[in-house]
C-alpha cells in the first residue's frame, strides 16, 4: 500500500483527483464557456473562482473529519465504508447521464472579475462538493494520521485542479468547440469516468476490509 505525505494509495489519490476534473461538470462548463467568449483573462477568472468555492468547502470536510478522527475512530471508520459507496453512486449516476445542456450562444463583453463570481457561485452552490470531500479523503487516511495530511491533500487537489483547469483555460476555444461539436465525446469521457469511480469504489472498499 503506497504511502506518501502520510496519504494512503497515493498513486490512486492522485489518479482519483484526475477523473474528477476529467468528468464533465459545471464548474468545467463554467471555465469553458468563459474562456470561448471572453478569453484566457475571463476563463482564469473562472478558474479561481471555481477553485475558491472548492477550497471553502474542503475546509469545511477537513475541519469535521478532524473532529471525527480525534473523538471517535468507528465512525471514522464507518465514513471510509460511506466514501467507497459513494464512489460507486457518483459512478453509477455518471453512467445513466445524459450529459450536460447547452448553454446560451451569445454573451456580451464581461470581466475576469464577473466570470469569477458566476464560477464561485456554481461552486458553492452545489453542495454535493462538500459531501465529495467527506467522503473521498478518509479513503485515504489512516485513522492515526496526522493533522498535517489533511492539509497535504486539501494542497494536492487545489494544485491538480488549477493545472487542469488552467489547461482547459489555455486550450479553452479549441475544447468548447468540439464538446459543442462532438456530443459523443463528451458522454463517452462522462461514462469513462464513471467507469473509473466505480472501480476505485470497489477497490479502495477492498483494501479497507
Amino acid at each position: 500500500m503506497p504511502v506518501m505525505f502520510d496519504i494512503q494509495n497515493y498513486p490512486s489519490f492522485l489518479l482519483a483527483i484526475l477523473v474528477f476534473q476529467i468528468a464533465p461538470g459545471p464548474g468545467t462548463i463554467a471555465i469553458l464557456n468563459a474562456t470561448a467568449r471572453n478569453g484566457t483573462c475571463a476563463g482564469f477568472g473562472a478558474v479561481l473562482g471555481t477553485l475558491l468555492g472548492d477550497f471553502i468547502y474542503m475546509v469545511a470536510a477537513v475541519l469535521g473529519l478532524a473532529a471525527v478522527m480525534q473523538a471517535n475512530p468507528l465512525i471514522f471508520q464507518a465514513l471510509q465504508w460511506f466514501g467507497a459507496a459513494y464512489l460507486c453512486w457518483m459512478g453509477i449516476q455518471l453512467l445513466r447521464s445524459r450529459g450536460l445542456p447547452e448553454t446560451a450562444q451569445a454573451e456580451s463583453q464581461r470581466s475576469g472579475w464577473t466570470y469569477f463570481r458566476q464560477a464561485c457561485a456554481v461552486s458553492l452552490t452545489n453542495p454535493k462538493v462538500m459531501l465529495f470531500f467527506v467522503a473521498f479523503f478518509p479513503l485515504f487516511l489512516r485513522v492515526d494520521a496526522a493533522g498535517g495530511t489533511l492539509l497535504a491533500m486539501m494542497l494536492h487537489v487545489t494544485v491538480l485542479s488549477f493545472l487542469y483547469q488552467a489547461g482547459l483555460v489555455l486550450a479553452g476555444n479549441a475544447v468548447a468547440a468540439k464538446l459543442k461539436a462532438w456530443p459523443f465525446a463528451r458522454k463517452l469521457a462522462t461514462q469513462l469516468a464513471g467507469v473509473a469511480l466505480i472501480a476505485f469504489g470497489l477497490k479502495l472498499a477492498a483494501s479497507n476490509r
